[in-house]
């Protein structure tokens, strides 16, 4: 049995109000008690998701010079290539063994945000790189529209609350390679324990295991879906809004048992962001006399901001 609740998103584009209900009650369920949830019934076809892995392992197979050209001074990495162990958890020092790749918003209809957002960069070398990134990005946008319009219901909001914040988001794609160990780590893992900044994760079934939550008991328990599944986790922006009544739940990515280190390991995670305005604070209908306002206001921005700040991306 997973740790980890599963529900199907058919449930509630079903037109079935009853089986509707089920979804919002469990996928609510799941986010108040451990924070995660693996999700089947998605709009990433299976011919997609093939073609996204072999892209992206293509891409991190090229030589290290070719790669390095893709890496973009100034932007924080928000797109483009970051080069390995240059991202570290929040508080930590040490580099996580990882490299990747980030796609970011397609801007519709708004010259202001196209003008705020840096330009996607494209990969001369692939020529179907760009595309599928860009088809992958837009399917995985679209499963995370319903799964929040679930969540505002389970918050006692608009089904729609949320739609205007993530049009034209500041949503980000990130195919990520973890190479083969090849020497004892100092300290250092693929991804050391940390939580997300943005309101859900996507998580597209990571290749192998290595991917755990921490549980309200403080245990590590793996998180494993499905190949057809997604792993969907709530972040911090959500968690601050609902006043911590939907759970950012501190998750890592270990190091492989030693006979494994010579394998790579690749992982595809779309991180959901709202437009910088959104506000972030409390929802008036999550706080009471039990569960006090816990947070300061802020906006979805000044809040990305001081994180990007903590990871080592951004120079203050």
């Amino acid at each position: 049995m997973s740790a980890i609740p599963s529900v199907d998103l058919r449930d509630f584009v079903s037109g079935d109000s009853s089986k509707k209900e089920k979804f919002i009650r469990e996928i609510g369920g799941a986010f108040e008690n451990i924070g995660f949830v693996a999700l089947s019934g998605h709009f990433l076809s299976d011919e997609l998701v093939e073609q996204l892995y072999a892209e992206i392992k293509k891409f991190f197979q090229l030589p290290q010079d070719v790669k390095d050209s893709y890496e973009i001074e100034g932007i924080g990495g928000q797109r483009g290539y970051t080069s390995f162990g240059k991202e570290h958890a929040k508080g930590r020092k040490e580099g996580d063994l990882k490299e990747f790749w980030h796609f970011g918003q397609y801007v519709v209809d708004n010259p202001k945000l196209e003008a705020e957002y840096p330009d996607n960069v494209s990969v001369s070398e692939l020529p179907d790189f760009d595309m599928v990134g860009k088809e992958t990005y837009k399917m995985l946008e679209k499963t995370a529209q319903f799964v929040l319009r679930a969540l505002a219901l389970h918050l006692g909001l608009n089904e729609m609350y949320f739609d205007e914040w993530i049009k034209n988001g500041n949503s980000i794609l990130r195919p990520i390679h973890y190479p083969p160990i090849t020497s004892e780590p100092k300290n250092a893992v693929r991804a050391a324990a940390h939580g997300d900044i943005n309101l859900i994760t996507l998580l597209m079934g990571a290749h192998g295991k290595g991917l755990q939550v921490k549980n309200h008991q403080g245990e590590w328990v793996d998180a494993i879906a499905r190949p057809d599944q997604l792993m969907i986790n709530v972040g911090d922006m959500l968690s601050r809004l609902s006043n911590n009544k939907l759970k950012s739940t501190i998750h890592q990515v270990v190091n492989p048992p030693r006979e494994l280190w010579g394998t790579s390991r690749y992982s595809i995670p779309f991180f959901m962001h709202p437009i910088s305005e959104m506000p972030l604070d409390c929802l008036e209908n999550c706080i009471d006399e039990s569960h006090p306002k816990g947070f300061e206001d802020i906006t979805a921005g000044e809040y990305l901001h001081e994180r990007l700040i903590e990871l080592g991306l951004v120079k203050k």
